[in-house]
C-alpha cells in the first residue's frame, strides 16, 4: 500500500490527467487539420512511411548522441552527487529510486527549471530572425526537450541508456508533442507498453515506431512560428527585434513547460505504481 502522501500525489496526478487531456475543437483547428491531412495524403502511403521512418531514425540517433555526450555524462554525475545529499550511499542512477518521492521531485524540478530557462534563452536568440538562427531553432528545440525528458527520467532513477528506457523517453516525447486531441490515446498506449515491457531487457521487444503522420503538425507549427518571427524582424526597438525575440522566447518556453510537465507526471505516476506493486 502507498503511504498517505503517495496516495495524495496519485490522486493529484489523476486529476491532472482529467484536466490536461480535455480537448475542445474549433473551426480554425478543424480547418487547419483538414488542410494538413489533405497535404499529407497527396504524398501517398509509401512516401509517408519513408518520411516517418526517416524521422524515427533521426530522433533515435539524436537521442543516442545526447546520451553519450560529455554534457550528459556530467549531468548524470551531478544528479548522483545531488542525490547523495539525501542518501550518502547512492552510487548509481538506479539507486536514486531509494529516495522518497518528495526528494526525487525536488531534484526533478531543479532540472525542469534549468531546461525551461535554456529554452527561453534559445527562443529569444532565434527571435533575431536570421535565416541561420531560425534554421537551427527546430533541432535546438528537439535537443533541449529530449534532454529535459532524459534528465527528468534520471531524477526518478530511470537509466535512459537502457533500451527500454530510451524508447520510453522517445515515445513520451512523441506523445507530449502530438496535437492535443491525440495525446490522451497516446498516453494510454504508452502506459499499456509500460505494463507489457521489461525494463531490464538488452533489446527493446515492443513496437519501436515512434512518430506517426499526425505528429507532422508539430514541425509545421514551428514553421509558422518562424514565419511570424520573420515578419516581426523589421519591427525594431533601438535596432533590436524585441517583438520577434519575445515571440520566440515565449513560444519555446511554453513548449518546454508543457513537455517537462507531462514528463514529470509520467515518471511520478510510474514510481507510484511500481512502489505500490512492490508493497503488495
Amino acid at each position: 500500500m502507498l503511504t498517505e502522501r503517495e496516495e495524495k500525489l496519485f490522486l493529484e496526478i489523476q486529476e491532472w490527467e482529467e484536466m490536461y487531456f480535455k480537448y475542445e475543437t474549433s473551426d480554425i483547428k478543424y480547418t487547419y487539420q483538414k488542410w494538413l491531412k489533405t497535404g499529407m495524403d497527396q504524398l501517398g502511403t509509401k512516401r509517408q512511411q519513408k518520411m516517418l521512418a526517416t524521422i524515427d531514425s533521426f530522433l533515435f540517433h539524436l537521442q543516442a548522441m545526447i546520451q553519450h555526450s560529455q554534457y550528459q555524462e556530467e549531468a548524470n554525475q551531478r544528479l548522483i552527487t545531488q542525490a547523495k545529499v539525501f542518501n550518502p550511499s547512492i552510487e548509481t542512477i538506479e539507486d536514486i529510486q531509494s529516495l522518497s518521492l518528495e526528494q526525487m521531485n525536488y531534484i526533478a524540478e531543479q532540472q525542469m527549471a534549468k531546461q525551461r530557462l535554456v529554452s527561453f534563452g534559445q527562443g529569444g536568440v532565434s527571435g533575431f530572425g536570421g535565416i541561420i538562427l531560425l534554421g537551427l531553432d527546430v533541432p535546438a528545440m528537439l535537443i533541449i526537450n529530449m534532454r529535459a525528458i532524459q534528465l527528468i527520467a534520471l531524477s526518478y532513477g530511470y537509466n535512459v541508456k537502457k533500451p527500454f528506457e530510451m524508447i520510453a523517453a522517445l515515445k513520451l516525447f512523441h506523445m507530449a508533442t502530438l496535437p492535443k486531441e491525440m495525446q490522451a490515446r497516446a498516453w494510454d498506449e504508452l502506459w499499456a507498453e509500460m505494463g507489457n515491457g521489461s525494463t531490464d531487457e538488452l533489446f527493446y521487444e515492443g513496437n519501436e515506431e515512434i512518430t506517426d503522420i499526425s505528429w507532422i503538425q508539430q514541425p509545421v507549427s514551428q514553421v509558422v512560428k518562424a514565419s511570424v518571427i520573420m515578419l516581426l524582424r523589421k519591427k525594431l526597438i533601438q535596432g533590436i527585434p524585441l517583438f520577434g525575440m519575445a515571440v520566440g522566447a515565449t513560444v519555446n518556453y511554453s513548449f518546454s513547460r508543457k513537455i517537462t510537465e507531462v514528463a514529470q507526471k509520467f515518471y511520478q505516476k510510474r514510481q507510484l505504481l511500481e512502489r505500490d506493486r512492490k508493497k503488495q
